[in-house]
């Protein structure tokens, strides 16, 4: 067990995950198998892993979309269960892959979680308009519905959504998977802004050439288990992605 004072402000981590494990529904199973880790305001953590690793099990939970089975997650040194749902996803944002806009125009679409907040008219339009330049979102999308967009276009709306909601920590799971190599990058630089501005961001990502770029911290998670978490340049790249396309070779043996 993790020991930190609450007055420790310069070792108090921003989250604490301690032995979190998470069955499947039917429990014969683990999703995740006692999960430990920490995560310091401003990183930037690449959650890495074979497919059905629990990458995307893990930021749900993060996000309070399902709860651990045992275990306890810690927000700046207050366990997950006492902060309000709403309260909590107000502080941590999660950017999930499929992205909808649920009849909305993409302007509806990034205000309407804001005038939630109460936030007023003015500062959401501020803040959509900062947003929009910042990942080079052209004017014209803002008028579009969601079966006038590509599944890039609607992943950088989604992006794009997350960053106007201003959280402390941002989920990001596949963000650029549907993006161009030079609208990922730009979105990387984007990112990294955010987090040299104090937002922490934890990003599961397949493409390991963009995790080695953007991360501080890696996570490497194979069969719902914690293989590895290391500071990104202690990393050996080479390594991990053998490893990984040796998981995925014996992830399709196995089905």
């Amino acid at each position: 067990m993790l020991n930190y004072s609450e007055n420790d402000t310069e070792t108090t981590p921003q989250l604490r995950i301690e032995d979190i494990s998470l069955k499947t529904p039917i429990a014969s199973s683990y999703l995740l198998e006692n999960i430990s880790f920490q995560v310091d305001k401003g990183d930037r953590m690449a959650i890495v892993g074979p497919s059905g690793a629990g990458k995307t099990s893990l930021l749900r939970l993060l996000n309070r979309l399902s709860s651990p089975t045992s275990g306890s997650i810690y927000l700046d040194n207050q366990e997950y269960r006492q902060i309000p749902a709403i309260e909590l996803r107000r502080q941590i944002t999660l950017v999930i892959q499929e992205s909808k806009l649920l009849g909305m125009s993409v302007r509806e679409a990034l205000a309407y979680p804001l005038k939630l907040r109460g936030v007023n008219s003015s500062n959401i339009g501020e803040r959509i308009s900062g947003a929009i330049e910042q990942l080079h979102i052209p004017q014209e999308w803002l008028d579009r519905t969601e079966l006038q967009l590509s599944v890039g276009q609607k992943q950088l709306v989604a992006i794009a959504r997350g960053i106007i909601l201003q959280p402390k920590i941002l989920l990001l799971d596949e963000p650029t998977s549907a993006l161009d190599a030079g609208k990922a990058a730009h979105i990387l630089q984007v990112l990294t802004q955010l987090t040299n501005s104090q937002t922490t961001i934890l990003m599961v990502n397949h493409q390991l050439e963009i995790a080695e770029e953007f991360s501080t911290r890696v996570l490497h998670l194979q069969r719902g288990k914690l293989i590895e978490n290391s500071i990104s340049h202690q990393i050996n790249w080479v390594q991990l992605r053998q490893n990984l396309i040796q998981a995925e070779a014996e992830s399709e043996q196995e089905w």
